[in-house]
C-alpha cells in the first residue's frame, strides 16, 4: 500500500503564501500522477493541481499563475507552492497518488491538511 503524509497547512492572511508537502512511502517515479485536491465545506472535492511522472503539470483555472506543483523523485515528495492566497482558497487539501494498472485506477490519499486564508 502507498502511504502519504502531508504537512504545511495553516492560517495565512490574504496575499500570503504556504507550501504544502506530501511524503510518499514508495518511489513516486512509479506513480503515474501525483496531485493535490481540496474540499471546502458544502463543496465537492476538486482537483487543484497534478503532475505526471514525467514532470508535466496541470492546474485548475482558478489557481493558474499562483500555485506551483512540483515533485522530487529522489526524496519521494510532492509539493504545492501556494502564492497570493485568497479566502476562496480556504479548504482541506489532500495529496493524491494515482496508479493506472490493467485498466483500473488506484487512488491513495493523504490525511488532509487545513488551509485557511483570512481577508
Amino acid at each position: 500500500q502507498v502511504q502519504l503524509v502531508e504537512s504545511g497547512g495553516g492560517l495565512v492572511q490574504a496575499g500570503g503564501s504556504l507550501r504544502l508537502s506530501c511524503a510518499v512511502s514508495r518511489s513516486i517515479f512509479s506513480i503515474n500522477t501525483m496531485g493535490w485536491y481540496r474540499q471546502a465545506p458544502g463543496n465537492e472535492r476538486e482537483l487543484v493541481a497534478a503532475i505526471t511522472s514525467g514532470g508535466w503539470p496541470n492546474y485548475t483555472d482558478s489557481v493558474k499563475g499562483r500555485f506551483t506543483i512540483s515533485r522530487d523523485n529522489a526524496e519521494n515528495t510532492v509539493y504545492l507552492q501556494m502564492n497570493s492566497l485568497q479566502p476562496e482558497d480556504t479548504a482541506v487539501y489532500y495529496c493524491n497518488a494515482r496508479l493506472m494498472r490493467g485498466g483500473l485506477r488506484f487512488d491513495y490519499w493523504g490525511q488532509g491538511t487545513q488551509v485557511t486564508v483570512s481577508s
